[in-house]
């Protein structure tokens, strides 16, 4: 007798002050995701809520918050809580912008529900997803012009912190680098955590474009 696949972990994404016909739109992507639980709630409300994974923000209405102002929020009441934003008509400096205020990525509307899918479960593994060509923009800005953007001088790493920095960039999750080197994710997210502080950078696709541009993982040669 063949053993039962084994189930997903469910997770829990939560749209913040949605239309209700939007979120009715979104729910719907998800139908052949069982392992995807999506839930509405205000701003307000989104302290209280109980085993939430990660928060999907739309287009701010004219007049009200901004989108930046609203992830301020949202960072405050829960700092560990991963934000994609999904919207229509963003520009590419939005979008960069958006990432830099700490969005974990970027989706928008009309992209197909597999997309969807997609970003959902690369944020929710520790990764970034954002379109292609916005992380052409951002790696070609570094490349060209690193000293605006992080500090001169080489940064002087453990080796531990070596490691960690070498799987990073090689798109590996919290959790996969713990497996990697034998040591528990909250420790991976301390190393990460340290990493983000010594070269200067706001989260992990930018510490990553760091490393590669100043060269500071070397490359491994394939047997």
């Amino acid at each position: 007798m063949k053993a039962a696949p084994a189930k997903k972990p469910t997770i829990h994404v939560v749209v913040v002050d949605s239309d209700p016909l939007r979120f009715i739109g979104l729910r719907s992507l998800f139908d052949n995701e069982p392992d995807l639980e999506l839930t509405a709630a205000t701003l307000d409300e989104l302290p209280r809520l109980q085993n939430v994974d990660m928060a999907m923000l739309g287009n701010r209405a004219a007049g009200g918050p901004s989108i930046f102002d609203v992830m301020a929020s949202l960072k405050a009441a829960r700092p560990d809580l991963r934000i994609i934003v999904s919207g229509t008509g963003a520009d590419d400096e939005t979008i960069l912008k958006a990432l830099a205020a700490g969005a974990k990525g970027y989706v928008d509307e009309a992209a197909s529900a597999a997309e969807f899918v997609q970003a959902i479960r690369v944020v929710h593994q520790g990764s970034v997803w954002a379109p292609r060509r916005v992380m052409s923009i951002f790696i070609d800005r570094v490349t060209s012009s690193p000293g605006k953007i992080f500090p001169a001088g080489r940064v002087d790493f453990t080796d531990r912190e070596k490691e960690v920095l070498e799987l990073l960039v090689a798109g590996r999750s919290n959790r996969e680098i713990g497996q990697a080197l034998q040591i528990e994710e909250r420790t991976v997210k301390a190393h990460v955590a340290k990493l983000m502080r010594k070269v200067g950078v706001q989260n992990r696709i930018a510490l990553s474009v760091h490393a590669i541009t100043h060269s500071l993982v070397g490359s491994t040669d394939e047997p």
